[in-house]
């Protein structure tokens, strides 16, 4: 299946909201961010993004994600299903259901993970972060129903503010996720559920790993 945006080279995107910032508009995204409630952790490669999420969860925590071309990159999903941790794999038990109803009560239920992990589409320099889905699964434990959050992105989503940022979701991300959805499953994606993350008020519940790096849509 399809993932990387290398795969859809033919999409129209606005390029110019998917451009790495410089050192001086990341450290203002992240003085932004971390002023708005976010632990944010800044890190170089892929590697070191991987390494980050996985100190961020302790043993015996229960992990859920949402579907993110940024977790598949950095290596999460492939650590999270096969490597040497000691986590509650809540991803494996869910798509372990057979039954279509089941499955998804259990997938409502992982919502309220330990720790959930997920990608975002857009990150304003002015400390908020933009997130859609079709569904709402894979941004619905954001706001409230998980007890931990840890969001990854490439800095290419660092963008000017919030306006920007909305922008980016209409025309870099959803173009490149509607794509890959008639790939993956036969349908159309929407930006049905949207998310504007302004603030964190519960110290230390969502951390952001910024990964020097073109990732993700």
């Amino acid at each position: 299946m399809s993932q990387l945006k290398t795969d859809y080279d033919d999409v129209g995107i606005a390029e110019e909201l998917d451009e790495l910032p410089s050192d001086e508009e990341l450290d203002e995204a992240v003085a932004n961010l971390e002023a708005n409630g976010f632990d944010v952790t800044v890190v170089d490669t892929s590697e070191e993004a991987l390494e980050a999420v996985s100190s961020l969860i302790p043993d015996g925590a229960s992990v859920m994600d949402g579907h993110s071309t940024t977790l598949e990159e950095i290596g999460f999903m492939d650590y999270l299903t096969e490597g040497d941790h000691a986590w509650e794999n809540l991803h494996a038990q869910v798509w372990a259901i057979d039954d279509d109803e089941e499955r998804a009560t259990a997938r409502r239920e992982a919502q309220t993970a330990d720790y959930f992990v997920g990608g975002i589409n857009a990150v304003a320099r002015t400390g908020e972060l933009v997130a859609a889905d079709r569904s709402g699964s894979r941004i619905g434990a954001y706001p409230f129903a998980a007890e931990n959050v840890v969001v990854v992105s490439g800095v290419n989503k660092v963008v000017e503010d919030l306006d920007a940022a909305l922008d980016r979701l209409e025309s870099v991300a959803y173009p490149l996720e509607n794509e890959r959805a008639q790939d993956a499953y036969g349908v159309e994606s929407a930006i049905a559920k949207q998310l504007i993350f302004r603030k964190e008020l519960a110290e230390g519940r969502t951390s952001l790993v910024l990964v020097r790096e073109q990732l993700g849509y």
